[in-house]
């Protein structure tokens, strides 16, 4: 099965604190944490890490960044032919605040208006897509052009080029802040008719395969007629960055595996948690021996 990754990359570091610092104070750090990041290019890379036959297509500038963002993703054979290289722009960069106390993050991206992925033909027929949205012309013209192929979005925040393309897919592996943009309900835990309403409003919408994730709390989805809560594995967080990526990515790769559609949720759910026991985005993505090995604990 051939996978094609197609969206954003940017290169993330990463300060960890033990308590999120006070406003207008100096701050003395002991360490940072330096790796590639993006939703399309972090899934790109667990595919890679975890032996999949996978494509990035996606836009870095031609600068240190970029060239370590294509060095990463080379070390675990993600073919990155269809990685472009912008001149005269610069790579897309994300400055990451990691709460170790409350393991949540907070992102600062920049990048360059106009740095700009132009058009590719593809020399293969991909299998599976998975787009961030981010290319949003060209995912459209790919799915348009290859409508055999099992579609998979990560729909992080509710743009309308994102929604457009949610309504093209298969799959559509949604946040929690992006449902409840769009169907303007609130999901209160205390009340579980929210989460049926959310996710009925969201069928009405959208004509496929919902799953919304839910960060700690999980994931909601449809099974056999009956809105569920797969759970997620409790764990010490202290760094959430790049769990919803690496959620796409395992779910990616379960769908390639052709596995059961609640294995591959299970999955992606031991595959998220984990990672948030360790520091940075592309750095908390275990392997899949690691994986299969831990994922009998959840059983």
């Amino acid at each position: 099965m051939k996978i094609l990754c197609i969206g954003h990359a940017a290169y993330d570091i990463t300060i960890p604190v033990d308590k999120y610092p006070v406003e207008n104070t100096k701050n003395r750090v002991g360490m940072k944490v330096e790796c590639g990041g993006g939703p399309a290019s972090n899934a790109a890379y667990l595919l890679g890490k975890w032996h999949m036959d996978v494509y990035f297509a996606g836009v870095v500038g031609n600068d240190e960044y970029g060239k370590r963002i294509k060095k990463e993703l080379d070390s675990v054979n993600v073919n990155t032919k269809y990685l472009q290289f912008s001149d005269g722009d610069e790579t897309t960069s994300s400055f990451i605040i990691a709460n170790q106390e409350t393991g949540s993050r907070t992102i600062l991206t920049y990048r360059d208006s106009d740095i700009t992925m132009q058009p590719i033909e593809l020399d293969f027929e991909p299998d599976v897509i998975l787009m961030d949205g981010q290319e949003y012309e060209i995912s459209k013209e790919i799915l348009k052009k290859y409508p055999n192929a099992i579609s998979i979005i990560d729909a992080g925040r509710p743009k309308p080029e994102i929604i457009e393309l949610s309504k093209m897919v298969k799959y559509l592996v949604c946040s929690k802040e992006f449902a409840e943009t769009i169907t303007n309900i609130k999901i209160d835990y205390e009340n579980q008719q929210t989460l049926i309403d959310l996710y009925q409003k969201m069928k009405e919408i959208f004509n496929n395969t919902i799953v919304v994730t839910l960060e700690a709390k999980g994931c909601l989805y449809e099974y056999e007629n009956n809105i569920k809560i797969m759970p997620s594995i409790k764990v010490k967080a202290i760094d959430s960055t790049g769990a919803g990526d690496i959620f796409h990515g395992a779910f990616t790769y379960g769908i390639a595996k052709n596995m059961p559609f609640e294995k591959i949720l299970k999955l992606s759910n031991v595959t998220a948690g984990l990672s948030v026991t360790r520091i940075g985005g592309r750095n908390s993505i275990f392997s899949l021996e690691e994986i299969k090995e831990l994922y009998e604990e959840f059983e």
